[in-house]
């Protein structure tokens, strides 16, 4: 930690570089470096690992995945003016560092990184979502990445580790838990950010499973899942209906009643379903 040491802190490093959160970039910065330095601890050991980080902003999280003894970090920075902030932690660190100007969404990252990889981040609210849809749905499993640890706001994190027959139980939850163990491993209060967002926020942590739970395939999976909770009050043999001309019978192969919701239905339910549609 001696390094950091000679690091000034994040609230005159912000001040330095005039790096005032941007709402169109979806940020809020977390300044408390001894949170940024629990939340890099929460993704494990990352003394072999490479490491991606989406939105670093003035570098928090960033300080905190090197002094943890990340093998390297590479992080991908939209806004430009965070860049000689990131370029002073460089610096310190000289060859474990590589910041890219970039859009994470239009970026091919894993041609920046060495496995074994870790995905550790902040994420910005407007495309965290998306991003973390993209990196359970690689075209093949496992994916390049062994564990996703991401800040997300506590409305989409309640949905990743969501329960049949919760409300917040819906494609997310599948999508994660089919193919990773997931859990909320920390909350924090507004507060906790610059500027203050009108939520609370978590850190999920995934870990991804060397194969899915359950038998099925991914494309017929998504498909009967989105229909499903597309119109999520109405039962299964209304909501699928289209599907397939048999679909009642589908339903019943499958096991499931076809008065079922989609919301009473777990993941191994929805795999059987899925693999009666595709059979």
């Amino acid at each position: 930690m001696s390094t950091l040491d000679s690091l000034p802190p994040l609230r005159a490093v912000i001040a330095t570089h005039g790096l005032s959160a941007k709402k169109a970039l979806g940020q809020n910065f977390l300044l408390d470096l001894n949170l940024t330095a629990k939340i890099a601890r929460m993704a494990g050991d990352l003394s072999g690992c490479d490491v991606l980080e989406v939105g670093p902003g003035p570098g928090g999280l960033t300080r905190g995945l090197l002094a943890e003894g990340a093998r390297r970090v590479v992080a991908v920075e939209k806004d430009a003016r965070c860049l000689p902030a990131l370029a002073e932690i460089a610096a310190i660190y000289p060859g474990q560092l590589d910041v890219l100007n970039a859009d994470a969404l239009a970026l091919d990252w894993a041609a920046h990184l060495t496995p074994p990889i870790k995905i550790v981040a902040n994420l910005p609210y407007n495309v965290g979502t998306e991003l973390l849809v993209r990196w359970l749905t690689p075209p093949v499993w496992p994916p390049q990445w062994q564990s996703l640890t991401l800040m997300f706001q506590r409305e989409v994190a309640d949905r990743i580790v969501a329960s049949p027959g919760s409300k917040a139980y819906g494609r997310l939850a599948i999508l994660a838990q089919w193919r990773c163990d997931a859990r909320i491993a920390m909350t924090l209060p507004p507060e906790a950010f610059t500027p203050a967002p009108k939520v609370h926020s978590a850190v999920v942590h995934l870990a991804a499973l060397p194969q899915p739970r359950f038998a099925a395939d991914p494309a017929v999976l998504e498909r009967v899942v989105a229909k499903a909770f597309n119109q999520r009050r109405k039962m299964l043999r209304a909501a699928l209906k289209g599907l397939t001309p048999d679909i009642e019978d589908r339903i019943v192969a499958a096991g499931l009643a076809p008065t079922d919701r989609a919301e009473q239905i777990s993941i191994e339910g929805f795999c059987a379903l899925a693999r009666a549609v595709a059979g």
